[in-house]
């Protein structure tokens, strides 16, 4: 797709390949995880060519998704800081997702409900690989005692699960959002979009144009 000069970049082609790279490496580690979560989703192992190479194949899906999301974090993280604008748009959301933006303080780059789920992620993905090196048996359990390993796994169990239910969130909204999915595919917004949605960052980006 051609760019279009009356556009404004949103998102370089690094970043998308990033956000890309991620998404697939965390759906691939998703799969392979549920597989041991739960007897009705063993046969997912089969996609990894079967149960033993689906425990050794996870871990390692894992880590390559936890470093590309630490360069994402570290591409993002300036754009996500919360700010008294971000918790003033979180206490209006209910009203935003009632189709009445009215009251909905300016965004930049980033909303306040994006800022939210970006520092969820990167909650959960910190404690995802805090007790996943706990439970690794390969190479780090026998470090650890038994009750840090049980009480490891119960937790990587859980902050998979939430952020599962985070990337469907993300999903979904991204397909509420109009053109959002058209922004992160191709990079570039329309600049009524831009000034619809993310009005404080299109007159920072345009030097307050029109």
């Amino acid at each position: 797709m051609k760019n279009d000069p009356k556009k404004l970049l949103r998102y370089t082609p690094s970043e998308r390949a990033n956000h890309w790279l991620t998404a697939i490496l965390f759906f691939l580690a998703a799969l392979s995880g549920l597989s041991f979560f739960e007897p009705l989703y063993y046969p997912l192992t089969m996609l990894f060519a079967g149960g033993v190479w689906t425990r050794i194949i996870h871990p390692f899906l894992g880590v390559a998704m936890l470093i590309s999301f630490a360069v994402m974090y570290a591409h993002f993280r300036q754009f996500n800081v919360m700010t008294p604008s971000d918790r003033e748009w979180l206490s209006h959301v209910r009203e935003m997702a009632g189709g009445d933006d009215r009251n909905m303080p300016e965004a930049g780059k980033f909303n306040g409900g994006q800022k939210l789920l970006f520092w969820l992620m990167t909650i959960s993905m910190a404690l995802l690989l805090l007790s996943g090196i706990v439970i690794w048996r390969a190479y780090f359990s026998p470090l650890f005692p038994l009750w840090l390993i049980r009480f490891s796994a119960v937790v990587h169990a859980a902050f998979g699960a939430i952020m599962i239910g985070l990337l469907l969130f993300h999903i979904y909204a991204a397909i509420w959002t109009k053109e959002s999915i058209e922004a992160m595919l191709y990079g570039r917004v329309r600049r009524a979009w831009a000034k619809q949605h993310h009005p404080a960052w299109f007159r920072e980006i345009t030097g307050g144009g029109k």
